[in-house]
């Protein structure tokens, strides 16, 4: 490429890609696998999930590396492969970009505990892991690393601060917020609202604030969400939502709401101020393509 993602925002809205774990359970990623071990041992798969977001029109794809850091990976026995997956996750996705012109985001998703005082793990435990994994990612060769579905400050912070001093071109601090009980506004678990985390996220040095996953969290919420942080900050935003709210059904977990309906929604989105628009939890490539025609205007 020969625009940087950041150069290339201020020109056109970027599409981004859409789920990649319920895609995965799909192909038959079993309950409490390692999808990121995939990488390794299914490659074809992952690369075929991705080529088809590319062909439907994605102008960037986010690595497959939510839980490749090494606190994530020691669950399953696999920190030895944090190089080795976080680097296979780039290429694939690389492949699977083909000859389009496109970005590839290395992905450091939550290491999936707390950190003290709250919990157990310590903070230079946390700082190593993210570290370890986005010097992994920027080695490789991604355009930028996305730090998402955070939902406190201090993870956030240590994801961030990992990505910068690695090297990454650019810098995405993506949270994950709940609807309140009442419907009336939106916080993640640790209480932050939008505007809060705008705040923090343009204080921390990210070049771009988003939005994803999250409960209750559609394309409807993701508006609103994106107009609060561009009410307090002037970053960038990067708004993902998902398929709707998930329902267990005969033991498996469904989204309701379809292609059609989330793309409906897409040009409000990019109205509201979104720079880059996906979809997270419950979207496939027929997500993509519907938001890829009302983007286009078709």
């Amino acid at each position: 490429m020969t625009a940087t993602l950041l150069a290339a925002i201020e020109d056109k809205i970027l599409l981004g890609d859409g789920a990649m774990g319920t895609q995965l359970q799909l192909a038959g990623l079993e309950p409490g696998e390692c999808g990121e071990h995939w990488n390794l041992i299914r490659p074809e798969i992952v690369e075929g999930v991705q080529r088809a977001y590319a062909l439907a029109g994605s102008d960037i794809l986010i690595t497959n590396t939510f839980g490749a850091c090494r606190l994530a990976l020691e669950r399953h026995d696999l920190a030895d492969e944090v190089t080795n997956i976080n680097r296979a996750a780039v290429e694939i996705a690389r492949r699977a970009m083909g000859d389009k012109h496109g970005f590839i985001l290395g992905d450091i998703g939550p290491f999936g505990g707390l950190m003290e005082p709250y919990g157990e793990t310590p903070e230079a435990d946390v700082r190593a892991a993210f570290s370890e994994q986005a010097e992994a990612l920027v080695s490789a060769g991604v355009d930028g690393v996305i730090v998402e579905t955070q939902t406190a400050f201090e993870e956030a912070g240590l994801g961030i601060e990992a990505a910068l001093k690695a090297g990454a071109p650019c810098v995405i601090v993506s949270f994950s917020f709940d609807v309140s009980h009442d419907g009336a506004d939106l916080c993640t678990m640790m209480g932050i609202n939008p505007e809060a985390a705008a705040e923090f996220a343009k204080n921390a040095g990210a070049d771009i604030i988003g939005i994803n996953c999250g409960s209750h969290v559609d394309i409807d919420r993701a508006i609103t969400a994106t107009r609060r942080y561009r009410n307090t900050c002037d970053l960038p935003v990067m708004a993902q939502p998902n398929a709707g709210q998930p329902e267990l059904v005969e033991f498996k977990t469904v989204y309701r709401q379809t292609p059609e309906e989330m793309a409906s929604k897409v040009v409000q989105l990019a109205e509201a101020g979104a720079s880059i628009i996906g979809s997270c939890c419950g979207s496939t490539p027929e997500t993509i393509a519907a938001m890829r025609q009302n983007l286009d205007g078709e």
